[in-house]
């Protein structure tokens, strides 16, 4: 049985900081990419940072200089460290093993965390 679950989240000021975790169970978390979305109601999630089992990462351009994706593939976690935190990134934050090619295998399906909220205000 594949889980994520997600942890970290809460409520935090302008110009504060949180980091996000994800642990992983059931999957190939070593070979695997990873990656963080956040969904605002109303509107589609969107991507915020990837992580390949090799360590790259990309981000999206308006959490770039701000947050950072890393992972432990031992304790098979990746983390979101978001840095300078602002309203406009309030929102709940997905954990998710996108369906891909890795390392020679094919994964055919998208699994996702169920969200933790990040919620920036004063």
């Amino acid at each position: 049985q594949v889980q994520l679950v997600e942890s970290g989240g809460g409520l935090v000021q302008p110009g504060g900081a949180l980091t996000l975790s994800c642990t992983a169970s059931g999957i190939r978390f070593e070979v695997s990419d990873m990656a963080w979305y956040r969904q605002v109601t109303g509107n589609e999630r969107e991507l915020v940072a990837r992580i390949t089992g090799g360590g790259s990462p990309i981000y999206a351009d308006s959490v770039k200089g701000r947050f950072n994706i890393s992972r432990d593939n031992a304790k098979s976690t990746v983390y979101l460290q978001m840095n300078d935190l602002q309203p406009e990134d309030t929102a709940v934050y997905y954990c998710k093993r996108p369906k891909g090619y890795y390392a020679g295998i094919t994964f055919a399906l998208d699994y996702w965390g169920q969200g933790t909220q990040v919620t920036v205000s004063s």
